[in-house]
């Protein structure tokens, strides 16, 4: 077998654009109590066909969970090359369908003091091609692009010197270059054959602990997505950098410095902690990715896009055979490699409460945080079941209490898992003020919703309603292939084993009113808790 497929496929495909969108998650994703219950019934709703009223039926014990999770353990095939790199495989053969998911173990926790954003910038980046795609010649591309690596050294150079002379006829010539360079780049042709193969939802996003790509083909498209998603990583062109770079700092503007919301996000992180790479933001800082070079990103790409660091998921109407076979051929071709280490360094206990304030032209918000430890953790379930309760949707308790009895707040939320949930985290609680009333007024509501918690035991109606909603959530939102194919990884990166998805689930129903309130008791203190207020200033 050869590798001719990409190229007869390329010969055969027009010229047509295909746009897809960069997705940024500033809030990324947590493995919270409604996803949870909702992905893993949905997991075996998809793979025993049972009907979604039997299924708003379930209870979830350890009873009726293990024959789901036996006869998932069927469906799914776990693989590894000798490379390192794992595959999961999960058959669904009721519609000629697949998607799949490469899942890279590396975010913006694994970045250099100073280098902050090279894992969302090389995000980016993964989508401009390879030797072959991308470009119209690249013999000719690739001395450009190596000038303009150069030049913008220079650039740099002339200005830490003060050398404005120089310095325009560098910028000059920069400009020069960079033109000739991009009419030799063939826009979005990544984008353009998964398009004309019937591709859907190319895209990737890139969260605190993992940057994740994604799309899927129809069943018969299986080596194509071998060929082109194999060469993508293993052959990567690092082409329209600057212009992608400035792509970037327009988002963060957008996203931050525009934003009041976002720079309260970014500046309460920054106040709950204190070492941990969580207090960075994944986009980046803005000096921090305006000092970014190509060789930046292509040190993180060597150091982290490595084999043993890459698990893939591949999920609907599949052989395992043929995937296993396909993936020796095509991803055998990387050399083995271990991926560098990150040196996280553990976020010492908060021994005093923290607090400030932030005056922008905006509604207030308040913000209240308390740490809490990560997914591994044995009452993990626990606290999923307290952000449920006090946050999750019309009839959680910060909802009806802040929002309808009190008309206190237009909205109140909360995330538990936040920035990200792999090491030691955050339970968030926030909520956007009513005319008329503070954000002191807010706090106080707060804490007597919290302190409830603490001082009285959950009736166990309530207790069950949170379950029944999360499974009557699944009638509406039954996740896709690639919803499944997501929290497989999750589980499977994160815990070890993508096996823990239901263990979790066990977890959660064995919750109790004493477990929540042990829980609450033990984190919902003054000295445990992050307190962000931000007020309205005029113009």
């Amino acid at each position: 077998m050869n590798y001719s497929i990409l190229d007869s496929w390329k010969s055969k495909t027009n010229k047509s654009q295909f746009r897809y969108s960069q997705l940024f998650h500033k809030f990324p994703f947590s493995p919270v109590l409604h996803r949870l219950l909702i992905t893993a019934l949905a997991v075996m709703i998809f793979c025993l066909g049972v009907t979604p009223q039997a299924a708003i039926a379930l209870e979830p014990t350890q009873s009726l969970i293990q024959p789901y999770l036996d006869q998932v353990v069927k469906q799914l095939t776990e693989f590894r090359l000798d490379n390192g790199l794992k595959f999961i495989v999960l058959e669904r053969h009721q519609v000629p369908v697949v998607s799949f998911l490469t899942y890279a173990d590396v975010g913006g926790i694994d970045e250099s003091d100073g280098k902050t954003g090279v894992a969302h910038f090389l995000e980016h980046l993964a989508f401009k091609g390879t030797k072959r795609i991308g470009t119209i010649d690249y013999k000719a591309e690739k001395p450009l692009l190596e000038s303009l690596e150069q030049l913008d050294t220079q650039i740099r150079t002339a200005k830490s010197q003060g050398k404005n002379d120089d310095l325009a006829k560098l910028e000059t010539e920069f400009k020069s270059l960079e033109s000739q360079a991009l009419k030799l780049v063939k826009q979005n042709e990544i984008g353009q054959i998964v398009e004309q193969a019937g591709g859907v939802g190319l895209n990737a996003n890139t969260s605190t602990e993992a940057t994740r790509y994604f799309y899927s083909f129809p069943a018969n498209k299986l080596e194509l997505w071998m060929s082109l998603e194999s060469e993508r990583f293993l052959d990567p062109v690092f082409r329209e950098f600057y212009k992608e770079k400035d792509v970037i700092l327009e988002e963060r503007r957008m996203r931050v410095e525009n934003s009041p919301v976002g720079l309260m996000v970014e500046k309460f992180i920054d106040t709950a902690f204190k070492v941990h790479p969580y207090r960075r933001p994944v986009i980046g800082y803005d000096e921090d990715i305006r000092n970014l070079s190509p060789k930046d990103v292509k040190q993180f790409f060597d150091s982290y896009y490595v084999p043993n660091n890459l698990v893939i998921a591949i999920v609907g109407d599949v052989k395992p055979n043929e995937v296993k076979k396909l993936a020796q051929v095509y991803f055998g071709r990387y050399p083995a490699k271990l991926k560098a280490q990150a040196k996280i360094t553990p976020e010492p206990k908060q021994t005093e409460p923290r607090e400030f304030t932030l005056k922008l032209p905006t509604q207030p918000w308040y913000f209240q945080g308390y740490h809490r430890p990560g997914i591994t953790h044995p009452d993990n379930a626990v606290y999923d079941i307290i952000g449920s309760l006090l946050s999750d949707g019309r009839t959680s308790r910060l909802y009806k209490s802040l929002v309808e009895k009190q008309s206190l707040a237009l909205a109140a939320h909360g995330v538990s898992g936040f920035p990200g949930d792999k090491y030691p985290n955050l339970i968030l609680f926030y909520a956007l003020t009513s005319p008329g009333h503070t954000v002191d007024d807010l706090a106080i509501a707060l804490g007597k919703e919290i302190e409830k918690l603490k001082t009285e035991p959950v009736s166990t109606t309530e207790l069950q309603r949170v379950k029944t909603q999360a499974r009557a959530g699944l009638l509406r939102s039954l996740d896709s292939n690639m919803g499944m194919a997501q929290q497989l990884l999750e589980y499977e990166v994160k815990t070890g084993s993508w096996r823990n998805l239901f263990k979790q689930l066990e977890n959660i129903a064995a919750v109790t009113p004493a477990d929540i309130q042990r829980v609450a008791q033990v984190t919902f203190t003054r000295e445990n808790c992050t307190v962000g207020k931000l007020l309205s200033k005029e113009g």
